[in-house]
């Protein structure tokens, strides 16, 4: 997802920062970064961000503003709790503008489409799922990797085309036929590969899931 700042009017673009900068200082000011003077979670942290970076680089789209990627958004809340998976999220928008994939004007945006929208629905679910659903492996794995990492892109694909044709950018056929008829199909692929690395995570390298207890999910089941 890449909105080109000359699409959005320019008070939107500030709403957008302000509200991006309150969500961003939030972040900073709650996550626990004493986790991250373990040398193996700082690298992991920032091998995450460089992987990320390359996938978002590589995109698909017909017209300026309808783009299709890999989110990563829900596997870096499940990994780092939503605070820093926001926070990483923005450095790796950041990259994207000194990169030149990014126009700087769009970064708020961007990061709240992108970042806020499927971290905050992932760690909502990821909650809810904690309070009434059985703690089993199946469920951490089918419902907050797999189903929310699908309905999180679908989330950010569908408020992003609302934003556009609110604004007159493009029509609903043309978001139609070029954006929205994608949705099932991108929403497999992020919830399939998300899901897979959630799995494996958990099978190999629990401990790199902040979301994740061996007592909870797995102990005497």
């Amino acid at each position: 997802m890449n909105l080109p700042y000359t699409l959005l009017p320019l008070w939107l673009h500030g709403l957008a920062s302000l509200l991006f900068a309150l969500i961003f200082l939030q972040a900073i000011r709650r996550a626990d970064w004493r986790r991250f003077k373990d040398k193996e979670q700082l690298h992991l942290l920032l091998g995450s961000c460089v992987l990320l970076l390359l996938i978002w680089s590589l995109k698909a789209g017909i017209k300026p503003g309808l783009d299709f990627h890999l989110l990563g958004a829900t596997l870096f809340m499940l990994m780092y709790g939503w605070e820093v998976a926001f926070v990483a999220l923005g450095v790796v928008l950041t990259a994207s503008v000194i990169g030149g994939f990014v126009p700087w004007q769009s970064l708020a945006v961007n990061a709240l489409l992108m970042g806020a929208l499927p971290v905050l629905f992932t760690h909502w679910v990821y909650r809810l799922a904690l309070w009434f659903l059985p703690h089993n492996f199946f469920i951490y794995v089918l419902v907050n990797g797999f189903l929310c990492a699908g309905l999180g892109l679908a989330l950010m694909t569908i408020a992003a085309s609302a934003l556009l044709l609110s604004f007159g950018v493009y029509g609903l056929h043309i978001i139609t036929q070029s954006y929205l008829l994608y949705i099932p199909f991108m929403m497999f692929g992020e919830g399939f590969l998300t899901g897979m690395v959630i799995a494996s995570m958990v099978l190999m390298k629990p401990h790199w899931l902040l979301t994740f207890d061996d007592r909870l999910y797995i102990a005497g089941k």
